[in-house]
């Protein structure tokens, strides 16, 4: 039986949930993550709270194998991310010497201020992420894995990491288009489903220059159950009076 590792990702910033700034990193930590064996199987977005982040770590860090947050470890006020995820763990909370001379490294002498350095605490035993763009670490502790939210710094220290994490089998795809509503699909693609349990399958209507159609995707990290699910939805649509596309 193919092997699972399940991640989750805490999305933090009430810039997010008011709508004015768009998470651009679910995506990029999606498909990164399914490339190594690792599934992303929820997502939570939370304010600039610290009870809040506090029992969405601890929720997802019992119940995943990995939990990413992105967002909230910047200099400003309300930038508290590594404050609650100490409190999460229950670990002591201040100045790392590693990440402070990084830090200092980086930063002129006369640029250096206390906001600045404040990037620098950090929970008690966390393993520091190097972060090649603008050198503020990120941090792991635990299966808990600490980013910032801006995406080309996210993404640069997530390439740079993911090697330490273990995966298992990446998830596979098979996706299929069609000329027929969902609708009358429905109860063929749930006996399908029964019948290829625990081969995930996907419905997906839409409207193209007028034409209504399905687009339906067969997922599986075993390879042998996915082609036969998708060999057996190929030939229910068949039988429907409908042709198979591949996309």
């Amino acid at each position: 039986m193919a092997e699972t590792i399940t991640a989750a990702l805490v999305i933090i910033g009430d810039e997010i949930l008011s709508g004015r700034t768009k998470d651009a990193n679910l995506a990029y930590l999606g498909a990164g993550l399914n490339r190594l064996g690792v599934r992303l199987t929820e997502v939570r977005v939370v304010a600039d709270d610290q009870d809040a982040i506090v029992a969405a770590v601890n929720h997802c860090r019992a119940a995943f194998d990995y939990v990413f947050t992105t967002g909230g470890i910047g200099p400003t006020h309300d930038d508290i991310t590594s404050a609650a995820v100490a409190k999460a763990l229950g670990r002591e909370f201040g100045r790392n010497a590693e990440a402070e001379a990084v830090l200092r490294g980086h930063y002129r002498p006369e640029e250096i201020t206390e906001a600045r350095l404040s990037m620098a605490d950090i929970p008690e035993g966390a393993e520091l992420i190097d972060n090649p763009v603008s050198r503020a670490p990120g941090f792991r502790i635990e299966n808990v894995i600490v980013m910032p939210g801006v995406p080309s710094i996210m993404q640069a220290m997530f390439d740079g990491y993911k090697h330490n994490l273990v995966g298992g089998d990446p998830v596979q795809s098979v996706s299929i288009t069609v000329s027929l509503p969902e609708g009358v699909m429905a109860a063929p693609l749930g006996q399908l489903q029964e019948d290829h349990a625990p081969v995930e399958f996907g419905s997906y209507p839409f409207v193209r220059h007028g034409q209504v159609g399905t687009c339906l995707v067969v997922r599986s990290a075993d390879e042998g159950a996915l082609q036969a699910a998708a060999d057996s939805l190929r030939a229910m649509i068949r039988e429907m009076g409908g042709e198979p596309m591949e996309d």
